[in-house]
């Protein structure tokens, strides 16, 4: 067996690719490729716009979020759901600029269950005359509102806690986790329509905390499980190794990498906060009635569906459906996208 590193060898290997390289050449000779002029176009060249394009495509390194980014954008339904949801967002911060929501104002309908749908009123009205688009739009900014601050609590405080139990271990992770098994032995609903009662007295940042305060559990635990799996790893021995404080290597280099399912766990939350402050405020224990919220007009149009105004509850609800529906799509996108075993 010969040896690579001898230089005879070392000549042979090079002698027969240059012979390769020729042969290759010759047979491109053959049968020359022709560019728009006719003239001979040498794909193989150095500074050819194709040589050139397949260099950097080899040398190019893509990081992970660079991958993840690349795959996300390949993904269509998420595609989908982003601008749904970028449009439904900018309802939520432009609508109640552009066309306010007063509550006093009471126009008056002309048929008792309220207006149907028609050029003046697109979305109908309601049985006091209200316009269910002007509902709809200054609704979004509640409900939007309670869904991504809700969910950035959550996500803050199951970080914090996972990561702290994960990383630590013994009686920190013992104590955490016996605090997380506490909140999911107690039923879900029932605590947050006791708190929303007690506690939320109508305002939405009290529902916002309350949301957000009782969320983190599921996002703690999947940190954590993150965490005893990657503490292990190579790189945080090497992190020790060189004297790295502790919550550097758990917050610095650890968290970074545990990041992909917590981040399709919020989304998730996201859609699931949504549906519970509508839930809530459609049994009365939500925000205050001079205010609104798609969930606040679901329950205000119970009354009006013997009517047969459909228009009042259908309009809100199609709001709360395609919101949730895009933020899933965005969910399932990233996670494809944040998903290592997936191809680029």
């Amino acid at each position: 067996m010969t040896d690579p590193r001898d230089p005879h060898t070392h000549d042979e290997v090079v002698d027969d690719l240059v012979a390769r390289r020729d042969e290759a050449v010759t047979d491109l000779m053959r049968s020359p490729p022709e560019g728009a002029d006719g003239a001979f176009v040498d794909h193989y060249a150095p500074g050819a716009p194709d040589a050139d394009a397949e260099y950097e495509v080899a040398l190019e390194s893509l990081s992970q979020w660079q991958l993840a980014r690349r795959r996300f954008r390949r993904h269509r339904l998420a595609m989908v759901g982003l601008v749904i949801f970028s449009l439904m967002l900018g309802v939520a911060i432009v609508g109640p600029i552009v066309q306010p929501y007063e509550f006093t104002n009471i126009p008056g309908a002309s048929r008792q269950g309220g207006d149907p749908p028609s050029l003046e009123h697109v979305f109908g009205t309601t049985r006091e005359g209200r316009d269910v688009f002007e509902l709809v739009i200054n609704g979004a900014r509640i409900s939007m509102a309670v869904g991504l601050f809700s969910m950035l609590i959550a996500g803050f405080m199951g970080v914090l806690v996972g990561s702290l139990a994960g990383y630590f271990g013994g009686w920190v992770d013992n104590g955490l986790m016996r605090v997380v098994d506490v909140l999911f032995a107690i039923p879900f609903l029932f605590i947050i329509l006791v708190a929303a009662r007690f506690f939320g007295q109508g305002q939405v940042s009290s529902l916002i905390l309350i949301f957000g305060l009782l969320s983190w559990p599921l996002i703690a635990r999947l940190v954590r499980a993150s965490f005893l799996s990657l503490r292990e790893a190579d790189f945080v021995d090497a992190a020790r190794a060189v004297g790295v404080s502790d919550l550097r290597i758990a917050f610095r280099h650890i968290l970074p990498n545990a990041l992909g399912p917590v981040i399709v766990a919020m989304t998730l939350l996201m859609a699931s906060t949504i549906i519970l402050e509508a839930f809530v405020s459609f049994l009365n224990f939500g925000i205050q009635e001079t205010q609104v919220s798609w969930g606040n007009a679901l329950a205000n149009a119970q009354s009006a569906l013997i009517l047969g105004n459909w228009w009042w509850a259908f309009f809100p609800g199609m709001a709360i459906a395609l919101t949730v529906i895009a933020i899933n799509f965005i969910g399932d996108g990233l996670r494809d996208a944040l998903d290592p075993r997936s191809r680029a």
